[in-house]
């Protein structure tokens, strides 16, 4: 995505566009390894003058509360977030955290489901599957 789209992004949303603001969704834009605010700030903090921590954990809540990026918070672990906004799914690691996309059976098809079993009207989804990536299979057969 480019600067001019996230820019674009931000003031559909009403978002006052700061030079951090913009660093930080490039950066989630562009990475799909759902960095916490930590690694975030690490990556982005030396192209970016005066970029703290704190700025950092208070624009990630900004960008949330407009829906431009997810937070995923897994147990007493920090949050990670991620850039894209779309529904999708999520593979976590039990051994080491890492945590990827995965596009499964449509979203709207398991929404649908929900909604006739259940009686309730779905308004988002959050499916999480966890288990052990191919680093941590290796080392947790052994």
């Amino acid at each position: 995505m480019s600067a001019q789209e996230i820019i674009r992004e931000l003031h559909s949303c009403n978002v006052r566009v700061t030079p951090q603001r913009l660093k930080i969704l490039s950066y989630l834009k562009g990475t799909d390894t759902h960095p916490t605010a930590e690694e975030i700030y690490q990556n982005v903090s030396e192209n970016c003058y005066g970029l703290s921590l704190a700025t950092v954990y208070n624009t990630l809540n900004l960008l949330k509360e407009h829906n431009l990026v997810l937070e995923l918070k897994y147990g007493d672990l920090a949050s990670r977030f991620d850039g894209n906004v779309m529904e999708h799914y999520h593979v976590y690691c039990k051994k080491c955290g890492k945590v990827s996309d995965f596009m499964g059976s449509p979203v709207n098809e398991v929404k649908l489901e929900a909604e006739e079993a259940t009686g309730f009207a779905i308004e988002s989804v959050r499916l999480d599957l966890y288990g052990y990536c191919g680093r941590c299979q290796t080392k947790h057969d052994a």
